[in-house]
């Protein structure tokens, strides 16, 4: 399969236990979890914009 043994350890370790309909949903919390990273990292910047506009710094 071209995979390393390490790599392939590391998969077992991660993946072994779970069943694919837990794989998936566990894939599906880990894109969920990075979507709303990336809207509080986003609301963040514009708080720190519209803080910096308040204070007259542009």
């Amino acid at each position: 399969m071209g995979v390393s043994q390490p790599t392939y350890n590391r998969w077992r370790n991660k993946y072994g236990m779970m069943n694919v309909a837990e794989v998936k949903r566990l894939r599906a919390l880990e894109k969920e979890n990075q979507r709303l990273k990336t809207i509080v990292a986003d609301q963040a910047l514009d708080i720190a914009m519209l803080k910096e506009v308040a204070e007259g710094n542009w």
